[in-house]
């Protein structure tokens, strides 16, 4: 996702951006949720797939189980749209230490729905987005209104009440659907602290 020289001069919703780790979750409308995974590697929704992944990415374990929670609200939502047979949910697994893709063990984590991919499709548009999932776990909406660079200035200054920073995005839907990512200057020292001549790695 680009930083906000991808952003469009128009109308907007800016979410808080949760700092923790993408998972992806798969569905279908005959068969129901059969697999999730990280941004590099996919697994079964099955004893099998499940235990490999715990044992390929320990500090992401509890994942699956948070996702119990989740999956039949979702599956319903999903299923209320009859033209809609196949999606991939994305969500933010983090805990209230998590940090730049690392997790403290024995903080409690949670899952945050923050994109619906539809395939042959493409995106939400982020206000159909926020009215279809309403009540599920989504991000903080920090900001509604057009974007400009003071949107960008005030997120680098600590304006609006997140740690990491917001994405940002507009369009209806589909390939008219725009994202950008702004983050805070608190959030860039806190990079350089942690990671010295990487942080740019983990910046935008």
């Amino acid at each position: 996702m680009p930083g906000p020289s991808g952003a469009q001069l128009d109308k907007c919703v800016a979410f808080e951006k949760l700092d923790g780790t993408n998972l992806f979750w798969e569905w279908h409308r005959e068969h129901g949720w059969t697999d999730f995974g990280t941004r590099s590697a996919g697994y079964t929704f099955s004893a099998t797939g499940t235990a490999d992944f715990r044992t390929r990415h320990p500090g992401l374990g509890e994942a699956p189980t948070l996702f119990d929670d989740l999956s039949e609200p979702l599956a319903r939502s999903l299923h209320s749209q009859t033209e809609i047979t196949h999606a991939v949910a994305f969500t933010e697994f983090l805990g209230p230490n998590s940090f730049a893709g690392s997790h403290v063990p024995a903080d409690p984590k949670r899952l945050v729905l923050f994109d619906v991919f539809i395939p042959d499709f493409g995106f939400f548009g982020p206000w159909r987005f926020l009215e279809l999932f309403a009540g599920l776990p989504l991000p903080r909406v920090v900001y509604q209104g057009k974007f400009s660079g003071k949107l960008t200035e005030d997120v680098r200054a600590g304006k609006y009440p997140v740690a990491e920073g917001v994405v940002v995005k507009g369009g209806t839907g589909g390939a008219d659907v725009w994202m950008a990512k702004v983050k805070t200057d608190t959030y860039m020292e806190r990079l350089k602290t942690a990671f010295g001549g990487r942080w740019e790695e983990f910046w935008e």
